[in-house]
């Protein structure tokens, strides 16, 4: 049995597995139900009947149902076998009735072997306001089956999480609620939202003149950024449409106003060669200046690349992008034969990447981070964007900076970009001694296969919630 974190993965052999949801029931704890939605390529359902919950209890094709619960637990079947080629996810969810996962101790997912019962992995989840969350999903790879610890949340309940992943919703049943449910099929009613196709990231762009879709009237509009209009038309658009997705996101939370600072920190350590040469760093660093655009009063962000050593980059302006991703979106440079390669020739603004080396020391680019946010004091606070393909090694090292950090205003969300080994970055959500959770973790081995709307919702999952906790704390006014 494997115990998972946050993010994590681990392969599932079995061809039948039962998705056990547990909780501590007691007074005034509220109930919970478990629920799957069968997604395809595109990260939504077919149709309404991919959705297996207490009122649809039995997808047509047989392969996912809902078992059944008793005091503190529901379950799930899901025949993997069974499934169509066309689902690649199963996304296995949860809501509560009669109030917040906040309220709900104990609350854990647990993977079983259907022929032996052997568990196979388990993921404590945790949780605050949220009255609906994905706590994990089943997913192919390379012509198997996969399980992710995914725990994300949703303030707008079961309706807002179905609503997302494409399910229609009716608009004539009142509004769901705590202790609201409803009683004629399929689903609790939601007003109106943000239910556009989701698209990937190489999804062709809209239309030029087509309007921003998933928009309401009279909801938050993304924020128009200086120099967006001198991009590529291509990357104008996709920015635009990500800029909506993040305020999605947002608005899951109940923050669609939120102002923040984002710093951006990009490993360029040697592992790391493959991720940039593919373009898959440069397509991160492309995706996280929509939140930056949102989030940051200037639209900019304060950029790092680390490997032994960190070193700052220039600041990322929306309407550089092209170019910054050109001159500064580099890895680190190896020594050959005793001997230093030469530089080939630095254009200006470029850092020199034999200097920053090939080992990894997350721990130095993290200290060099906190003391510029000490020496730039701003109103708002401060969200890091981190990633990595793993290899901590600096576990002592990173633990001290990070538990000193949470009494700063800054909350630091890492990203693993592949399935190494992350350390101490993946235990930092259970580690006690600090007065808020400051540190946010989950690894995307596929990310490029990740939808925009996903990545900014899992970005963004665990800040709010830090928000409201240092602010109680005192630690942000």
């Amino acid at each position: 049995m494997t115990i998972l974190s946050k993010g994590a993965n681990v392969p599932v052999a079995a061809s039948a597995v039962r998705a056990v949801l547990d909780w501590s029931a007691g007074p005034g704890v509220p109930d919970v139900d478990a629920s799957a939605l069968l997604l395809g390529s595109g990260g939504r359902v077919r149709s309404d009947d991919d959705f297996v919950f207490y009122n649809q209890p039995r997808h047509a094709s047989g392969a996912v149902s809902h078992v059944g619960k008793r005091p503190g637990s529901d379950s799930l079947d899901v025949h993997l076998a069974a499934l169509g080629p066309d689902i690649e996810r199963v996304a296995l969810c949860a809501s509560a009735d009669g109030g917040t996962f906040g309220q709900v101790p104990g609350l854990c997912l647990r993977l079983l072997d259907s022929a032996s019962g052997a568990e196979l992995a388990r993921f404590g989840i945790t949780a605050a306001m949220e009255t609906a969350l994905v706590g994990g999903e089943l997913y192919r790879r390379d012509g198997g089956w996969k399980f992710r610890a995914v725990g994300q949340g949703y303030a707008s309940g079961l309706a807002g999480l179905a609503t997302d992943f494409g399910i229609s919703v009716d608009e004539d049943q009142p509004a769901a609620g705590p202790g609201s449910r409803p009683v004629t099929p399929p689903y609790p009613a939601r007003a109106p939202s943000f239910d556009a196709p989701v698209p990937s990231f190489n999804a062709p762009v809209p239309a030029a003149g087509a309007p921003v879709p998933g928009h309401v009237a009279g909801e938050p509009r993304p924020r128009l950024t200086k120099g967006e209009e001198h991009l590529p038309v291509d990357m104008r658009k996709r920015l635009s449409l990500r800029k909506q997705q993040v305020l999605v996101s947002l608005g899951k939370h109940g923050v669609p106003e939120l102002r923040a600072r984002v710093v951006l920190v990009l490993d360029a350590s040697g592992s790391m060669g493959g991720l940039y040469r593919r373009g898959t760093v440069a397509g991160v660093a492309e995706r996280m200046v929509a939140v930056a655009a949102q989030l940051d009063d200037d639209g900019q962000m304060q950029a790092w690349t680390f490997a032994s050593n960190p070193a700052r980059l220039p600041d990322l302006a929306v309407g550089d992008l092209p170019e910054w991703l050109r001159l500064h979106v580099r890895v680190g440079q190896t020594f050959g034969f005793g001997r230093r390669k030469p530089p080939r020739g630095l254009e200006p603004g470029q850092i020199d990447m034999r200097t920053v080396g090939i080992q990894n020391e997350e721990q130095k680019v993290i200290a060099e981070v906190r003391a510029f946010v000490r020496a730039h004091p701003v109103p708002d606070p401060t969200l890091v964007l981190f990633f990595s393909d793993g290899g901590v090694h600096r576990n002592r090292e990173i633990e001290q900076e990070l538990r000193a950090a949470a009494e700063e205003p800054v909350f630091w969300q890492f990203v693993g970009l592949g399935s190494s080994q992350y350390g101490v970055l993946e235990r930092f959500d259970t580690m006690p001694g600090r007065r808020v959770d400051n540190v946010g973790f989950f690894a995307a081995d596929d990310i490029e296969r990740i939808s925009d709307q996903e990545l900014y919702d899992r970005v963004l999952s665990e800040f709010p919630s830090w928000l409201r906790a240092a602010r109680q704390a005192g630690i942000l006014r």
